[in-house]
C-alpha cells in the first residue's frame, strides 16, 4: 500500500482543514487507517484511526470533539476535517495503514504516507 497524504496548508486559529490521504495498491478496505501528526522537536504522536469498515473510529483527547475520521474505500482515500484549530495543531500530518482494530500505536501500523505539513497561526 502507497500514501499520498495532501491538504496541510496555513491557516488561522479557529479555522477549519481538510486533509486527504489516498492509497494504491491492493486491500486498501482491509486495513485499519490512522492519522498521526509530529511537531518539531516531539515523537510521532497518535490523533485518530478507523477501521477497515468505517464502523469504528478512535481519538487522541486532544482533538476530541473537533477533528473527524472519515474514509471512502470505493475512492481508496481517507479524510481528517480539523475543526476549531489552534497553533498546538501545528505539525506535520502524516496517514498511515495498520492492522485489524483501532491501533493507536506507531508499531500498529505497516504503511506510511510522507506527510503534510499544518500550520496554525495565532
Amino acid at each position: 500500500v502507497q500514501l499520498q497524504a495532501s491538504g496541510g496548508g496555513l491557516v488561522q486559529a479557529g479555522g477549519s482543514l481538510r486533509l486527504s490521504c489516498a492509497a494504491s495498491g491492493r486491500a486498501f478496505g482491509s486495513h485499519a487507517m490512522g492519522w498521526f501528526r509530529q511537531a518539531p522537536g516531539n515523537e510521532r504522536e497518535f490523533v485518530a484511526a478507523i477501521s477497515w469498515s468505517g464502523a469504528r473510529t478512535s481519538y487522541a483527547d486532544s482533538v476530541k470533539g473537533r477533528f473527524a475520521i472519515s474514509r471512502d474505500n470505493a475512492k481508496n482515500t481517507v479524510y481528517l476535517q480539523m475543526n476549531s484549530l489552534n497553533p498546538e495543531d501545528t505539525a506535520v500530518y502524516y496517514c498511515a495503514a495498520g492492522r485489524s482494530g483501532l491501533p493507536v500505536l506507531v508499531t500498529g501500523y505497516d504503511y506510511w504516507g510522507q506527510g503534510t505539513e499544518v500550520t496554525v497561526s495565532s
